[in-house]
This record gives C-alpha cells, structure tokens and sequence, in this order.
C-alpha cells in the first residue's frame, strides 16, 4: 500500500509546474507588453488632445495610440504640468510628449519625431476691433494674451523690450475670455484650428476674426528622450506610410 505521502508527491509536483508555468508566461507577457507613457497635460489641447471627456481623445492621441499600437505599445496617459514636463521626461517619468521644438527652451536634450500635422499660429480679435495684423509693429502697444509657457519667438524681443505686452493664461479657452471681456486685452494668439475649436465649443465663433496673416508655422510632433532612437525611426516609418494611404487624413476629418 502507497504511503499517504507518496500519493502527494506527484500532486504537488504537477502544481508546482503549474505555478512555473503560469510565472513563466506571464513574463513573457509583460516583455511583449511594452507601455508608452504620453504626457496629455492636465488641460489638454484640443482638438489635439482632448481630456475632458471619459477617455483621452484628439488628433494627437489618436495619431500616436494608432501608430504605437502597430509597434506594439499600449500608451497610457499621463497628466504633466506644463512647468514639469521636460524634467519628467528626462528623469523618465514619461516617455514623450507633444511638443513643436520650437516650444522648447532646451531642444537639444530632446528628440523628435517628424512633424504629424502643422501649427499655424494666428490672432484671434474681436470683430468689433479695427486692429489688423501685418507686422509685428501692428502690435505695438498693445497687449496680447497668450498661453503660459509658450513660445513666440517671432514676438520674444518685442515682448522683452516691452512695446508688446504678453498676459499669460493656464488655458487656452481663457486666452478668449479675457480678450473678449477685458478692456486692456487686444487679441489673443494661437493655432488657428485651436482657436477655431474652442470658439465653436464655446459659442463664440461670431465674436471674433482671426487674422489672414499668421506669426509662426510649426511642427507638431512626439519629444522624447534622447535613447529613444529606435521608436522614433519606427514611429515615422508608421507616420509616413498613414499620411499616404489616408488614415491621417480620416482622423483630421473627425476634428476639423
């Protein structure tokens, strides 16, 4: 008669290969799994990112959770004040963030993407206001609200020397209330698809005209940490192919 322990004995070894392999392959999904951790800001920046929804949205966010997803990432999002981005993804806290690297005091310790669409940076002004824009000299005197920690580099030394006045904003859809509410505020400047989303949302698209002229172009792309080369040649190999075959084109669309 088979002693009570032996009769364990294969018991406990078909659990413990059990346990094994159960460790074993969820290690290997956790290697498979790999996570993009994409800064979306505490406002966000719509259309381009959207947040105040029950899940992140926008040109951005789809863009770069399509593209990652192909690469195998699952991108996760992260709400970084804008005063703490760059230091958080240094210290790899996040891994990218949308950034044109004209926005960027440092862009040298950063690496970027292609560009995913293009920041057209205008005036926004009140439609009862015979202000226009041609040159910056058309500003003078007058004060312009712009968004906290953005730069203008066409402006900066107009700014500095004080013949435009620059008002600073956390948000984007405040730039519009202040122009249109405060007697000593002129115009308001930003993206013009920026400018005209919120104006649509907030129902104040018959208040103001924005100007033909704009100041600035720009790129709009992913800032990431510099050992980041590997993502960042698979992410425009991926950007390229959906700007030719029209996915990026179908996602402008649902925003525009």
């Amino acid at each position: 008669m088979k002693s009570r322990r032996s009769c364990r004995l294969p018991t406990l070894i078909t659990a413990l290969l059990l346990a094994l392999s159960a460790i074993a392959i969820r290690g290997a999904n956790a290697q498979e799994q790999k996570v993009f951790h994409l800064n979306i800001s505490p406002n966000g920046y719509p259309p381009y990112l959207i947040v105040d929804q029950g899940a992140p949205s926008g040109i951005m966010w789809d863009v770069v959770s399509l593209i990652s997803h192909r690469l195998g990432y699952r991108v996760v999002a992260q709400k970084v004040p804008r005063k703490r981005v760059d230091q958080m993804l240094l210290d790899g806290f996040i891994d990218g963030t949308p950034r044109a690297r004209e926005w960027t005091d440092h862009p040298e310790k950063f690496l970027f993407t292609n560009p995913i669409v293009n920041i057209e940076e205008v005036f926004f002004i009140p439609k009862g206001s015979k202000l226009s824009y041609e040159t910056p000299e058309d500003l003078f005197s007058k004060t312009i609200v712009t968004h906290l920690g953005y730069l203008h580099p066409q402006l900066e030394t107009y700014f500095t020397e004080g013949k435009i006045r620059r008002f600073d904003v956390s948000r984007d859809r405040d730039m519009f209330t202040f122009v249109l509410h405060g007697d000593r505020f002129d115009a308001a400047v930003a993206d013009r698809l920026v400018g005209r989303w919120i104006l649509r949302n907030e129902g104040l698209q018959d208040e103001f005209r924005s100007s033909d002229k704009g100041i600035s172009e720009y790129g709009f792309r992913l800032m990431l940490r510099r050992d980041w080369h590997a993502f960042a040649n698979q992410f425009n190999t991926e950007l390229a192919r959906i700007k030719q075959n029209g996915e990026l084109d179908a996602i402008l669309t649902n925003y525009r």
